[in-house]
């Protein structure tokens, strides 16, 4: 009877010690900062986007071969699974995203409050509040912005979107270049913000540090909600240059869809 009763003092001891212990472990995995990246991969439709190849169609039948990509992402907020928010540090929060280097994928985020966050609000270009602030106002972005070519000049402002290459249509048999540049442009100033979920919580840790993948569909640039042809804005056979008017806002409306989370890593 006693062996009996010690075993079970000692289960009851046991329970008690691994209770103790867990929540001891939950309580230090969830405190303090750790670092969350971002990584943007471009894709056109459901393939990978590769610079410089043929046979990016869009619905108009205008097969476009795509040379250059890059995007602005600023003022990141990461939101947790209880519903409240970490807005990263404004002065930290300008990126360049470029598909032709490695460094123009991924952006550490630093100093991120332990959590679990399931949700991602960011900017597509330069909010209209920090360029009020004057290009003394911009700290080290503007210079990263001007060596990256994401300006057009200070009056006019940032690229918040470069998308170029060459293309060909039924009407249009030669390749012609093609030119997006989204951006401020007359009373429009084109910024757009996206919120996207993620498919599984990206667990903020001392000791872990999430990769929240995000997939870029580019095709919705122009073959989005919005239909644009570059056949209909090609100047005279020598290119279609899309910097403003009518169809800038219509290709605004049409980035802030195409973002997408794929999958979160919590290695």
């Amino acid at each position: 009877m006693k062996n009996i009763i010690y075993r079970a003092l000692a289960i009851v001891t046991l329970s008690i010690s691994l209770v103790s212990c867990s929540s001891d472990d939950d309580n230090n995995t969830v405190s303090g900062n750790g670092k969350l990246i971002l990584e943007f991969d471009n894709a056109y439709g459901a393939n990978d986007l590769i610079l410089n190849t043929q046979g990016n169609t869009t619905s108009n039948n205008e097969v476009l071969k795509i040379s250059l990509v890059k995007y602005i992402i600023s003022n990141v907020v990461l939101t947790k699974a209880d519903g409240t928010t970490f807005t990263y540090p404004k002065s930290k929060s300008y990126f360049i995203a470029d598909e032709a280097t490695a460094a123009g994928r991924e952006f550490e985020l630093t100093d991120v409050p332990a959590g679990d966050y399931v949700k991602v609000k960011f900017g597509i270009g330069v909010d209209e509040d920090q360029w009020k602030l004057g290009a003394s106002g911009q700290g080290d972005f503007l210079a990263k912005a001007d060596a990256a070519d994401m300006m057009w000049s200070w009056a006019a402002g940032y690229k918040f979107l470069a998308f170029e290459g060459t293309f060909t249509s039924p009407t249009v048999t030669t390749a012609t270049p093609f030119m997006i540049h989204t951006g401020k442009t007359g009373t429009d100033y084109n910024y757009t913000e996206v919120t996207v979920d993620m498919p599984t919580k990206a667990l903020v840790r001392t000791t872990i540090t999430p990769e929240v993948h995000l997939i870029t569909d580019l095709s919705k640039i122009i073959d989005g909600k919005n239909k644009i042809k570059l056949s209909d804005n090609n100047m005279g056979g020598m290119g279609a240059m899309i910097m403003g008017g009518a169809n800038l806002p219509l290709i605004t409306q049409n980035i802030s869809a195409m973002f997408r989370v794929d999958h979160v890593h919590n290695d």
